[in-house]
Formats: C-alpha cells, structure tokens, sequence
C-alpha cells in the first residue's frame, strides 16, 4: 500500500491572521511514481486520501490551497470539493495556452477561487487575468521593486498578491509597503532571539500554570491559586465550570472547588488554550495552534509505540514545542522560569532522550520536514495510516477547541 501523508503552510494576512493553508504533498523517500505525471499524481493522491472530511480538518475550517496542473483542471478534479473549500494553484504553467484560458474561466464561473503561481511578470498573463483572484510573488526570484507597475494591472480585475519565502521581520514590513495582501513562511523559520529579554509577570504567571497543570498529580489548590492572581482567567474559568455544568445546578464556593469540578481533561484544555493566548499577544495564533497539534498527536502516538515510556509527558512537551518563537527568547532562559521534570526540559532544550526523539519525530511529521520521517516511521514501528488517522483527529479537536 502506498503511504501518504501531508504537510501544510499557513498563509497570513497583513494581521497575522492564518486566511488558509496551502497543503504540501510527501510520499515516498524517492518520490517517483511509475508512468504518472507528478503534478497529476499528486492531485490524485490528495483526492483520494483526503477528500471524505479530512480537507476541511487540515486546514482548520480555512481554505486550502492545493496544486493543480493544466491536466489535472481538464480532467475535473478540482469539482470533487466544494468551491468554498479550496483554493485552485496553477503550477506546472510556463505561459498560459488557449486551453488553460478556456479551462479556467469555466472554474471561475463555477464560483472557484483560482491562484497562479510561478508568476514571472511577463505581459503574457495578462490573459487569464480576468479568471484568477491571487497571484502568488516568489520574492527570492523577483524582487518586489518591480511590483508596483504589475500591480496597477492587476487593480481593474481586484487580484491579490502572495509574497511567498518570507523569512524575516524585515522583509514583511516592507512588503507590506509595497502592497502584498497577504504572506507566506514568515512563521515557519528559525525565531529571531532577543538577548537578555526576561518574561513579565503574566507571561510567567501563564508558564507556571500550564507547568502546575501537567504536573502528576494534579494540585487543584496550586492551580487555583494561579488562577486567582488574574481576573480574566478567573472569569474564564468559571465559565468553562459553567458550561461543562449545562442542565445541572452547580454552586461554586471556591477556585480550588472549580478546578476540580472541571476534571483533569477538561481542565489541560482549558489552559492549554488560556495560556498560550496570553503568551501570545503580540504573534499569530497559528503557532499556539501548531503547539496544540503537536502536544495532541504526540500524546496520541506515546499511547501505542515504544515512547509508551514517555506517556504522561508527551502533551506538556509538545504544547511547549514552540515556546521560544511566542516568547522569542532563548529556550535555556524559558525553562528557568518553569518547575519542568528534567525528561521534558531535555527535550525542549536538547532534543535528547526518548521524549525529545518523539518530539523531533512528530514536529517533522506536522510541519513537513519529511527527509527522515519515513525512515523513522518504520524505526520506531508506526503505522503511517495510523499516524496520518491521529494527525487528522489532532487537527480537529484543535479546531474544536478554537471553535
């Protein structure tokens, strides 16, 4: 059986807001497919692997942006989704032909948003202009200085422009200048460190809170006590007891007794999801979002493999997974500041031991850095339909909770 799985980029708004998710497609380590086009492959693959429900988790309720070729647009596939939930990627195109114009303006009349990529300012796109809503700008190959004459063309069919390969501070502000709508990678890359930075009161306030929670055994006192240093956080919690207690009368008389009423689950979602919206104020949700799904999938994986070992830490480590680009500190300045078991600090700071081997496997495996998973999937004895399964279910219950 051949194995698959997908990867996905987020695509931001001038916010910082995720307004969709292109969806990258790994297969194999040698990524041949026998007398098959590897564009029409990959729609193909995407299509039968995907499309019962799990297009819709993958990108979290937001459009997904997947590649199609000319041949691929012929043949129909894109009508297998819902116009609302995709996003058509031209790719594979040098210059459009007759064939693509025709092709694409039957899409568009069907009320599918069309991207092109792989845009090289040449006037000879000028003929599909009328059928496409997004141009995506590589910005490595053509430097935006050249945009703004392009631009003025592209305003009387409202197109907007995709910066992709995004890759610092710098260069998103001045793309902004420049007119981008919208921008890709920049939350992908290594976090830019601020020396010396230390942590306000709230944000360590928080980083003890998510370390109380995943402590073994639960403290509810501990917790409470937390709690009961915020106000928000004290009405957001007794909102929570309050819906949990839906058709049921329920008098609370202390923070320690709402806690306990939540329960051990229901009271890590609850601060899974408070915490990292307070840490992260001033970045995008999507890397609070990520965290989630990385805590979730490698509390799903340690339940049935040989990190089975690792069990009772695998949520806290991958909800931590991301810390140092929320906080933009160093990730040896943050664990300071948290009572972590030395399992969990290891993994965060070294990706040593069996739980930092789990949380380097199943970060590759959200974000798509595929070059070893596969060999590590048949290492540590997974079952990639499994895998994939409980990826998916990540995917959903994150979205669930952001609900």
């Amino acid at each position: 059986m051949q194995r698959t799985y997908i990867a996905r980029q987020a695509i931001f708004d001038r916010h910082n807001q995720a307004v969709g998710y292109e969806l990258l497609f790994r297969d194999s380590a040698d990524n041949q497919f026998p007398e098959i086009d590897p564009d029409v492959a990959t729609s193909k693959m995407i299509i039968q692997n995907h499309i019962h429900g799990d297009i819709e988790a993958l990108s979290l309720g937001k459009p997904a942006y997947i590649n199609f070729t000319e041949k691929t647009l012929i043949n129909k596939y894109p009508l297998m989704f819902n116009a609302n939930s995709i996003i058509i990627e031209l790719v594979g195109h040098e210059k459009p032909s007759g064939k693509l114009v025709k092709i694409l303006e039957y899409y568009h009349e069907k009320g599918y948003k069309i991207a092109l990529t792989e845009y090289d300012l040449e006037p000879h796109w000028e003929a599909i202009f009328p059928f496409i809503d997004l141009i995506k700008i590589n910005i490595e190959k053509i430097n935006p200085k050249r945009l703004p004459t392009v631009v003025k063309t592209m305003k009387p069919f409202n197109i907007e422009i995709i910066a992709e390969k995004v890759e610092t501070r710098y260069q998103y502000l001045s793309l902004v200048e420049v007119g981008f709508n919208y921008y890709q990678g920049f939350f992908y890359h290594e976090p830019e460190i601020v020396e010396g930075q230390t942590l306000t009161p709230i944000k360590t306030q928080m980083l003890e809170l998510m370390s109380e929670t995943f402590n073994s055994p639960i403290e509810y006192e501990k917790i409470a006590n937390i709690i009961s240093h915020d106000v928000n956080l004290t009405v957001s919690l007794l909102k929570m007891v309050n819906n949990v207690a839906t058709g049921t009368r329920i008098e609370i008389t202390s923070l320690k007794q709402a806690t306990a009423y939540l329960g051990e689950e229901k009271l890590k979602q609850f601060v899974s999801i408070l915490a990292l919206s307070k840490l992260t104020c001033n970045k995008t949700d999507e890397i609070a979002k990520q965290s989630l799904i990385v805590g979730r999938l490698m509390s799903s994986i340690a339940s049935h493999s040989i990190f089975t070992s690792v069990r009772d830490y695998a949520f806290i480590t991958g909800l931590l997974s991301s810390i140092e680009v929320l906080l933009n500190m160093p990730i040896t300045e943050i664990v300071k500041t948290m009572p972590l078991a030395k399992p969990i600090e290891d993994a965060l700071t070294h990706r040593t031991g069996v739980l930092g081997e789990l949380l380097d496997f199943t970060t590759n495996y959200v974000t798509g850095q595929t070059q070893d998973v596969i060999e590590q999937i048949n290492s540590y004895e997974l079952n990639s339909e499994t895998l994939h399964q409980e990826f998916i279910e990540a995917n959903l219950w994150c979205q669930q909770l952001a609900g």
